[in-house]
């Protein structure tokens, strides 16, 4: 079962229990990390100092969580900063992987997501359920030492979000991917969530999965520093971490081979599908193991981009309310199930 967290304060507070929660898997297993340690020796350079500068002048509530969380790891605002910004910068390779499938459903629609990301991390994040002074209330995946926004979140409004990495080779000067994917959470519609992550210039890429209870638009953005794609999407369809729209044909970017066959399998499954999604059709794709070396679902412990599935959600969205599961294992039966209804008035 992932650990619950119960957070209500102003933007520091909210930082910091973020911090104290994760303070010894950050200290016993992260900072151990080249990823980390690479980070932490740009924390000094131009580049750096320009993403803070920005993210201080544009953001200032988003820094001072950054700044809790620093003091609840009981770390440097300068190292922390640096970590949350590991999709920003060449050279080692982010590891949030995930894939991510939405479309219609019988009475709204469904996004469901697999938050893949360090093996080493099982067990160690939770599910915030956040209440800021300023900003909308919550409930998102959160992984130690970093701040929401970057994984699956659902908030007050019914504004469902999901994430998953995309790998440029060229990143520049700008606001942080994660920034901007925290600043999404809160959105009041689903215009406004695209309008959060739009902002140039920025640094890194990500795509975004949005949808919103009452509505029955669910949008695919994919947005990089050159540009932002919105599709909105009718037909079901999913993806995976790497950049698909025919407007990125020449955007030069990293597709690992897990990400390409995850994106093959996914499709495949859908075109075989003549139904809507449900939960039982989203489970199925997500936990799908078909290839024994690059599956959806992944538990190897020599996965080839060293990132396992952590845990699976789903969002049913209908006129009024979010209907939201979290799975912490692969097992069908398994009884681990977390979640609840987000009602939205």
């Amino acid at each position: 079962m992932l650990t619950q967290l119960h957070i209500a304060g102003n933007a520091f507070e909210l930082g910091r229990r973020l911090g104290e929660f994760g303070r010894q898997s950050v200290h016993g297993k992260l900072r151990r990390l080249p990823l980390w340690q690479h980070l932490a020796s740009l924390a000094d350079t131009d580049k750096a100092r320009q993403m803070k500068a920005l993210v201080r002048e544009r953001y200032p509530r988003y820094w001072q969580e950054i700044e809790g969380l620093a003091a609840g790891l009981e770390l440097t605002v300068d190292e922390v900063f640096m970590w949350n910004c590991r999709g920003d910068f060449p050279g080692l390779v982010s590891v949030d992987g995930c894939t991510t499938v939405f479309g219609q459903a019988e009475q709204g629609t469904l996004i469901a997501h697999n938050e893949d990301g360090l093996p080493q991390l099982r067990g160690d994040c939770a599910i915030v359920h956040a209440k800021p002074e300023e900003g909308a209330a919550f409930i998102s995946f959160v992984y130690p030492g970093s701040i929401p926004g970057h994984t699956f979140a659902v908030n007050e409004f019914g504004v469902v979000a999901t994430v998953n990495n995309i790998r440029p080779i060229d990143i520049p000067v700008g606001v942080p991917r994660m920034i901007l994917g925290r600043a999404s959470l809160d959105a009041r519609t689903v215009d406004e969530a695209i309008a959060a992550i739009s902002p140039m210039p920025r640094a890194g890429a990500f795509h975004h999965a949005f949808g919103q209870a009452g509505s029955a638009r669910v949008v695919s953005v994919e947005a990089t520093s050159d540009g932002v794609v919105v599709r909105e999407i009718e037909a079901s369809t999913g993806h995976s971490n790497h950049l698909v729209d025919s407007s990125f044909r020449d955007f030069k970017q990293i597709v690992t081979g897990s990400s390409g066959a995850r994106q093959q399998r996914v499709d495949h499954l859908l075109a075989g599908s003549s139904r809507k999604l449900d939960l039982t059709l989203a489970l199925q794709i997500l936990r799908d193991e078909e290839s024994a070396t690059l599956p959806v679902y992944r538990c190897a412990e020599d996965d080839p981009d060293d990132e396992n599935t952590l845990a699976t959600s789903i969002f049913t969205l209908t006129s009024s309310a979010v209907e939201w599961r979290v799975y912490a294992h692969r097992v069908t039966d398994h009884p681990d199930a977390q979640g609840a209804v987000v009602l939205i008035q």
